[in-house]
């Protein structure tokens, strides 16, 4: 056999080779393939089908819907953190939410000084305190801002890689567009949590652990014991990330989505890409004041056994959308 003849005879048993591998481990393949479609930011998620939500009788709000089908996307690795919110504030001169005065419009009763631009803080109670009403750890605080989380005092030095927070819905739909990218539904969001996982409670299996998310260790809001080894945020990527190689889906900051809040998952069976109620049938029964809302999934860092355990792919919460908090967050996807 002669040179020519060899070279002919080796590539012809290499693209053999190679046909096999790709025959053998198709999935393996077209995984590579399609990953490479998506900025290296981001994961690619293959589409597929799963049961949406949980019969978790606790949570009338996360009645389960089956065979919901999403398409593949590409989803941002982690949350979006405080220094890239502030590349695109720098480019575009943005204002937050919270960092606008109220409107006299929409609180006429108000005075000038009450309608100074804030947000809500979580502030624990003080020691020695037992018992507090509901929610009264949440503090409007004039300054609070993504840029000073806790009030004009405080700042975000040092923590360009924590979860940017403080962030409305219109802020996180204005930095996607700045970027390209779109907020999830609420049906690609779970569906990216459960990391491949099938009707597992968590992202990483059944059982709870303090190790694989930033989560509140303890009874809240009297005491944490930081078991995890936060009391906090933590920076992105500080746990393990899930089956699809993200981080985060679990506690750290809620995270918005796209989709209007009401109670289950009904007409999302045997659905392809489903998004929810339109705006004038959102509700939420707990909140009968607030109009229509959005959902925000994953749970923060304040979620606790004794308060919110939603900590969980299925779990939901609604949230106004021109409200953000210490605990709220985002992070973006692409077809």
């Amino acid at each position: 056999m002669n040179i020519q003849h060899m070279k002919t005879y080796l590539i012809s048993l290499l693209i053999l080779l190679f046909g096999i591998i790709i025959v053998s481990h198709p999935a393996s393949a077209k995984a590579a393939v399609n990953q490479s479609s998506c900025s290296k930011e981001m994961v690619f998620i293959p589409g597929g089908t799963f049961t949406i939500g949980s019969e978790n009788k606790e949570f009338f709000e996360e009645r389960s819907a089956n065979n919901v089908t999403v398409d593949s996307f590409c989803m941002d690795r982690h949350e979006v953190t405080n220094g890239e919110f502030a590349q695109f504030v720098q480019a575009t001169g943005y204002k937050t939410v919270a960092e606008q005065p109220l409107s006299q419009e929409q609180f006429p009763s108000l005075s000038e000084e009450e309608r100074a631009a804030g947000s809500l803080v979580f502030l624990p109670p003080s020691e020695g305190i037992e018992q507090i009403a509901y929610l009264s750890w949440w503090h409007w605080v004039p300054g609070a801002n993504w840029q000073h989380p806790y009030g004009a005092d405080s700042n975000i030095e040092g923590k360009e890689n924590y979860p940017v927070v403080h962030i409305a819905y219109e802020d996180a739909l204005a930095y996607g567009n700045w970027v390209g990218k779109m907020l999830p539904t609420e049906a690609q969001w779970e569906y990216a949590a459960r990391g491949g996982l099938k009707n597992k409670i968590f992202s990483w299996g059944n059982e709870y652990s303090a190790q694989k998310a930033n989560t509140w260790q303890g009874f809240f809001p009297f005491f944490n014991t930081k078991e995890d080894g936060y009391l906090d945020t933590a920076s992105v990527e500080s746990f393990p990330p899930n089956g699809y190689g993200l981080y985060d889906m679990t506690g750290n900051v809620w995270e918005w989505t796209s989709d209007w809040f009401s109670p289950g998952h009904l007409g999302k069976a045997k659905t392809v890409n489903p998004t929810g109620p339109s705006q004038e049938r959102s509700f939420d029964p707990k909140k009968p004041n607030e109009g229509a809302l959005h959902v925000i999934k994953g749970g923060s860092y304040l979620c606790a056994k004794n308060y919110c355990s939603r900590y969980r792919p299925g779990a939901r919460e609604s949230q106004a959308p021109d409200t953000g908090a210490t605990h709220i967050g985002f992070r973006l996807v692409s077809s």
